[in-house]
């Protein structure tokens, strides 16, 4: 069976990759050897494996990997060649071999595993993958292993680098002094009754095994038993600490951060592991499981597999930017300032000297620039002055929380607009100047209050983007735009008062026949509505009114809304202005009529009588009109339900280009109404192109491009001068037929002239229309029908053409094919011309003698005739042959 690669990468490339690029020591395993062993099947296997070894080398990762197989396969050639000559013993021996040295490498990696872990039975997972890097077994297989010997595999706990409190050395030197082992046995003292955990917030069981509680009131309640004694230096150091403990910072961070201090500092006096937890749980009274984490996290920060001992740990605090942290680090560690000019002799002491004095001169330099800012009277002066302090120091305390508490200048001026005054569409537009500080992000907040202005960001009720779409109706509006920069803010700039008081909407005066009648929605908050024609008066209600005006004449109407303000007095808004021209009712067209344009087959002539009132206009619908005739509809519902057609004025009516099929409507236009009036159903027939006619014979041979949008179409013929009686035929062709027969065949008089008219069809209510035809004269062909006799002696034969006709003629050439053979010519140049004549009369005879010449057997004489109107009929066929 042939190898899969996918399935050896996926079973043997890849496992050795992770352990390191090592190749399986098993045989069996890194040549996927067959069971059980032939001589044969080996063979085959190693060359199919080395033939993926190579198509694997073309992935990058696997190159390395393949190179050490192919050096190894080297030295394991002779094993088989050995094989491949029958002989499998070398083989069998080296493949137990494998199997052995697979199992001692499997042990030395466990035992590595157990050095690293140490007495804390933990490794880190960088730790793992190392060992499976130089060892070559794989990390799952190192993993199954630390669990077998019941080590723990996990990430080192993330310790904290720099003290919650700037001051924390000096409350080390308190708690010292004090004897206190730690913070929470100054908090708690005698009140601890066990082991206290530290890593996930502080828990601690106290009197009665109640948990103790780190808050603010046991600090309180500390403080209180202080302030009870007599004064003296402890108490003085117990101000230090419990100023610490009032600072403001986490109490659980502050606890484990001196837990943390008090661990690296054993470390620093090169304690071991044993006597790191032994601290751990003895002196500092940490539980068991925090105390093991806490060793191996300060293990793994400062060891040698660890970051890079405590430059590395200075150096990681510098690159994140967290500076102030690295300089609280080396004041923790107590290293010291190096001597000016000393060279650096680049070993772990003088590197983190650098390194330390690097973040304490960021950090001097930072604190400058934070009391400058302090002492700024410019707001925006100040916050660049810390933005330039936390680009140095980003941890810098109390840098980031003043720079958010500095407010932007206020915004130079508001406006207020109202938008749209429609009784739901009122609203209030606001604009502004920006802020002219261009120091950070400055952001704006719009608010309104009703009948004052707004005092600061969180007055009255916000507005979205500088539009309030909703504005209050009929009460004085103050809209103010704050301008805010973290989380302080400027004064407002205010606009107002801004009274919104919408018109009526949906205003619609309607012109009647001798009569205005109009309608509108009031705004709820308006008191009534004022109508007003020319500056007069006009009766209306608080929904509408109606008045009688005379006809042909223009009105102008104003529409207003009435409100009452604060002192109960009238205010009338400027009010809705619409014009109006009453007139009599349209009047319907009640016929019509359309035909095709003679000179433009696309241009339709419509007729009919224009009526006395209203402008007629012709429209186009794609189906059959939805009003009744002589109903009066609003103009739009006919404009949004049909086409409009340009017409042109012609004698009785319009002359239109419809531009398609469909229902032509003629409409009365007049005041915003239409009369309906009669329709003409319109099918768009185009007529054909390009028509081309071909006499053949007795038939006629028709054709034409074939309009689109087209099903069938009509023919028409008539022959002789203006069509004699009973010359004549109709044939209707759908379009599967004419292309089926390419084209249409007519049978009409070979004598007659013939005129052929082709034009489109479509069927309309039941009935067949068609549409503008397009026509072609055929001529006639004359027939003269021809005799051969043949006469003459033996010797001397010959051969007489009759020629008769319906009436006297002349050919204007003729001639006498000869052909040998079976086969009869059809055209002068399939045989030999033997005879021809210029001019030949009809009716005549013409004599020729036969020629002698020629192969014995039959042969065909036949005439033809090179003339356009002429048709020669043959005589039969049996005296067109001839025999020699």
């Amino acid at each position: 069976m042939s190898m899969d690669d996918a399935v050896y990468q996926r079973e043997v490339l890849e496992p050795a990759r992770a352990a390191g690029d090592q190749p399986p020591e098993d045989l069996r395993v890194r040549y996927a050897l067959p069971d059980p062993l032939t001589a044969p099947a080996v063979a085959a296997r190693v060359k199919e494996v080395r033939q993926c070894w190579r198509r694997a080398r073309g992935q990058l990762k696997y190159r390395k990997l393949i190179d050490r197989l192919e050096a190894e396969h080297r030295e394991l050639a002779p094993l088989f060649a050995a094989a491949e000559r029958g002989d499998l013993r070398p083989l069998a021996e080296r493949l137990a071999g494998g199997r052995e040295r697979t199992r001692e490498r499997r042990a030395q990696a466990r035992a590595r595993l157990a050095d690293a872990a140490g007495m804390l039975r933990t490794v880190a997972p960088a730790e793992v993958e190392g060992i499976a890097r130089t060892s070559g077994v794989a990390r799952a297989e190192l993993e199954s292993l630390a669990a077998a010997d019941r080590i723990e595999v996990r990430e080192p706990d993330r310790l904290p680098a720099a003290a919650p409190y700037a001051a924390y050395r000096k409350v080390r030197e308190s708690l010292d002094v004090l004897g206190r082992r730690h913070l929470a046995d100054f908090v708690f003292g005698g009140r601890l009754r066990g082991p206290m955990r530290v890593l996930q917030g502080f828990a601690a069981p106290g009197p009665g095994g109640r948990p103790l509680r780190l808050d603010a009131e046991a600090v309180a309640a500390t403080a209180a038993e202080w302030a009870r004694r007599s004064r003296d230096t402890s108490t003085t150091h117990a101000d230090t600490v419990l100023a610490a403990l009032r600072s403001g910072a986490d109490l659980a961070e502050l606890v484990r951060y001196d837990v943390v201090d008090r661990l690296r500092e054993r470390l620093r006096q090169r304690a071991s592991e044993r006597a790191l937890l032994r601290h751990a749980l003895e002196d500092l009274g940490v539980d068991r499981d925090d105390a093991h984490r806490l060793v191996f996290a300060v293990l793994r920060e400062t060891g040698p597999g660890g970051d890079g001992g405590l430059s590395g740990r200075l150096r990681a605090l510098l690159d994140a930017g967290e500076v102030y942290a690295a300089a609280e680090l080396a004041e923790a560690a107590r290293v010291p300032v190096p001597p000016a000019g000393a060279p650096r002799a680049g070993g772990e002491p003088e590197e983190a000297q650098v390194l330390a004095a690097e973040a304490r001169h960021r950090v001097d330099t930072a604190v400058r620039l934070r009391e400058h800012a302090v002492a700024a009277d410019d707001p925006d002066r100040a916050w660049l002055l810390l933005a330039d302090a936390l680009r140095l120091v980003r941890d810098l305390p109390g840098a980031r929380e003043h720079q958010r508490r500095l407010p932007p200048k206020p915004v130079p001026g508001l406006r207020a607009d109202i938008d749209g005054t429609g009784a739901a569409g009122a609203v209030v537009r606001l604009s502004w100047e920006p802020s002219p500080s261009t120091a950070g992000e400055v952001a704006y907040r719009v608010v309104r209050c009703r009948d004052r202005p707004p005092r600061g960001a969180g007055d009255g009720e916000p507005v979205e983007g500088g539009r309030d779409d909703r504005p209050p109706v009929n009460v004085p509006l103050y809209y103010g735009v704050v301008a805010v920069r973290g989380e302080a803010a400027a004064a407002p700039a205010v606009a107002g008062p801004v009274v919104v008081r919408p018109e009526p909407g949906e205003v619609e005066i309607v012109p009647g026949d001798g009569v205005v009648t109009g309608r509108w929605r009031c705004p709820a908050e308006a008191v009534r509505v004022v109508v007003a024609r020319e500056g007069r008066p006009v009766p209306a209600g608080r929904e509408g009114f109606e008045e009688r005006v005379p006809n042909g004449a223009a009105h102008r109407y104003r529409v207003s809304a009435v409100y009452l303000d604060g002192d109960d007095r009238e205010v009338v808004t400027p009010g809705v202005r619409v014009t109006v021209t009453p007139s009599a009712p349209p009047e319907p067209v009640y016929e019509l009529s359309a035909e095709p344009e003679p000179s433009d087959p696309g241009l339709l002539r419509v007729r009919f009588e224009r009526p006395r009132h209203g402008e007629p206009e012709l429209v186009m619908l794609d189906r059959s009109p939805p009003w009744p005739r002589s109903a009066l509809v609003p103009v739009e519902d006919v404009r949004a339900a049909s086409r409009r057609l340009a017409g042109v004025p012609a004698t009785g009516g319009l002359t239109v280009r419809p531009g398609g099929s469909g229902w032509l409507l003629a409409v009365t236009v007049a005041e915003g109404r239409a009369a309906v009036g009669a329709y003409h159903r319109h099918v768009h027939l185009p007529p054909p192109r390009r028509l081309v006619t071909e006499r053949r014979g007795r038939y006629v041979h028709v054709g034409f491009d074939w309009p689109a949008e087209v099903a069938e179409v009509e023919l028409v013929w008539r022959g002789g001068p203006g069509g004699a009686a009973g010359a004549a035929g109709r044939e209707v062709v759908s379009r599967a037929a004419y292309g089926t027969r390419s084209g249409i065949r007519v049978e009409v008089p070979e004598e007659l002239p013939v005129e052929v008219s082709v034009a489109a069809a479509g069927t309309v209510g039941g009935a067949l229309v068609t549409g503008p035809p397009v026509t072609a004269r055929v001529d006639p062909r004359v027939l003269v029908h021809y005799d051969l006799e043949r006469g003459g002696s033996r010797r001397r034969r010959s051969l007489t053409i009759r020629l008769a006709c319906a009436r006297p003629l002349r050919i204007r050439r003729l001639l006498l094919v000869r052909r040998d053979g079976p086969v009869m010519p059809n055209r002068a140049s399939d045989g030999e011309v033997v005879a021809e004549w210029e001019g030949v009369p009809v009716p005549g005879e013409l004599s020729v003698a036969l020629p002698r010449d020629g192969a014995a057997g039959d042969c065909w004489l036949r005439c033809f005739a090179e003339d356009d109107v002429i048709e020669l009929r043959d005589p039969p066929v049996r005296r067109l042959q001839v025999s020699r």
